[in-house]
């Protein structure tokens, strides 16, 4: 990892390479072009209790919103959005392959830093691995999808921590009865509520993945990127920093390396990726704002009974209990060139009931968190012959890479289906539109209305009400936003006018 002390060194090299300017190191110190990170954070501070949560969070924040330049080591000329060489030079900025953002910020601002994205600001994700560049927009070559919020995020990744535990061990007690019986052991794959299908395993100790259900076959609760994807805030911020802003991290690409060829080594230290991920995970999860109009209030309390009534609810699951709220960085199950546990001496870790901003979670009275998402962190196909609308995409992400080798498993070859998404969190839907996966839905409605396939039953249950009962529904999902650091959880409209936090 490198030091602060060598930073000048780093910075003029950064600048020879770029052919743009021409200045010495000691003017790097003293005035002009500047890099917008100058001091990068330090794990073995982090590791040995030196920087407070508060700290953390204020350097992640600043890394969460700075605007990187060509000192910071911005662009990534030579390499892909996974870091593999090019044939062919990659601009600075292209919106189909990235690099396509100056900051994580850029893309998710509303109604303030670590929120959603416009439509304007939709990925198009896959391009990023291609080479040559991908300068198209064709559906073949890349799926578009919509910035979702971060807030609440600590608590989603924990919650899937604790899913991915139970349904590890499920499967693991399964493998020990099929070798000590000789027989096929069959196990339901149920965790907090929540129907993964079912597991077969052999006494071979081979997988029957049939059964499973809305998750990779690894059994491992992946809750971010629309499509179940990545499994912890630091695994998105890695790769994210590479993707959107051609920084490589060192943990990601490597101790002392260029491997972007654009004269700066160790653009992200481990530290830094820590203060990203930490910052992230304390933002503030999301409340109610209750309408001042009486009307308008009495509606929204008359349409979170009826959003139960007509199923929504079956999937977006109003609660999910957390069994320990404590973060802890790193994840347990990050992947491959990504901090783990053992890399660490001691993990940072911070309680969401008690710590960070406010409003937080819930804290019962047996120590467990209630986590209000409305979600079940499960992917479903919302699609059949009359609504293919969440249909649209062709490039298949992600191949299996989980625990197992995939000699263990019937079917090696999974790749995750085009039409299946987790299920969207609907505890910032008043403050988080457009909808869809692709953003291009501008109502709560028109969302509600391409629900086909596993969702048919509840749309058209919702549909089947009468005007004032939808009306009643859509007024209670907007009561669901992001609120400003230290309200309560539930505030009157007056209070939550301006959410921005800059």
């Amino acid at each position: 990892m490198r030091q602060d002390a060598g930073r000048v060194a780093v910075w003029t090299a950064a600048i020879a390479a770029a052919v743009v300017l021409s200045v010495s190191a000691a003017d790097v110190d003293r005035s002009g072009e500047r890099p917008a990170i100058e001091r990068h954070v330090n794990q073995a501070d982090i590791d040995a209790g030196r920087v407070s949560l508060k700290e953390l969070c204020r350097l992640g924040q600043t890394l969460f919103e700075a605007r990187f330049n060509v000192l910071d080591g911005q662009g990534r000329p030579a390499s892909t959005g996974d870091g593999l060489a090019r044939t062919m030079a990659q601009p600075a900025f292209i919106r189909t392959s990235g690099p396509d953002a100056n900051s994580c910020r850029a893309c998710h601002f509303e109604p303030r830093s670590g929120g959603a994205g416009d439509f304007a600001s939709n990925v198009f994700v896959l391009a990023q691995i291609q080479d040559p560049v991908v300068r198209t927009l064709d559906p073949s070559r890349s799926n578009e999808r919509n910035s979702l919020g971060m807030n609440g995020a600590g608590p989603i990744e924990m919650l899937a921590r604790e899913m991915s535990a139970e349904l590890i061990a499920i499967r693991e007690s399964a493998a020990k009865e099929a070798s000590a019986t000789g027989q096929i052991a069959r196990r339901k794959l149920e965790t907090k509520g929540v129907s993964f299908g079912e597991i077969a395993v052999y006494p071979s100790g081979r997988v029957d993945t049939r059964g499973i259900e809305g998750i990779d076959w690894d059994l491992i609760v992946k809750p971010f990127h629309q499509k179940g994807a990545v499994v912890s805030l630091r695994d998105f911020s890695n790769t994210a920093m590479n993707h959107h802003h051609g920084m490589q991290s060192a943990e990601r690409f490597g101790y002392g390396t260029d491997p972007d060829k654009d004269g700066v080594v160790e653009e992200l230290t481990v530290g830094d990726v820590t203060a990203l991920t930490v910052f992230q995970a304390a933002l503030n999860v999301p409340g109610r704002v209750l309408p001042r109009d009486p009307l308008r209030r009495r509606a929204a309390e008359r349409g979170e009974g009826l959003l139960e009534q007509v199923g929504c609810t079956a999937c977006h699951r109003p609660s999910l209990v957390l069994d320990s709220p404590v973060f802890r960085e790193p994840a347990p199950y990050n992947p491959p060139k990504n901090l783990r546990p053992r890399d660490v001496s001691k993990p940072f870790a911070f309680d969401l009931t008690r710590e960070g901003p406010l409003p937080r979670l819930e804290r019962r009275a047996d120590g467990r968190a209630v986590v209000r998402a409305f979600t079940d962190l499960k992917r479903h196909d919302l699609n059949d012959q009359d609504f293919s609308h969440f249909a649209n995409e062709k490039v298949h992400q992600g191949m299996l890479a989980g625990l197992l080798p995939p000699a263990a498993y019937t079917e090696p070859d999974q790749v995750r289906p085009t039409r299946q998404f987790l299920t969207r969190k609907l505890w910032d839907a008043g403050t988080s539109a457009p909808y869809g996966h692709r953003g291009d839905l501008t109502t709560l409605t028109d969302a509600i209305h391409f629900h086909g396939g596993e969702a048919r039953q509840s749309r058209d249950a919702f549909f089947a009400l009468s005007p004032d009962d939808r009306g009643a529904i859509i007024e209670f999902l907007k009561t669901l936003q992001v609120l400003p650091d230290g309200s309560r959880r539930v505030v009157m409209e007056s209070r939550a006018i301006n959410v921005s936090s800059r």
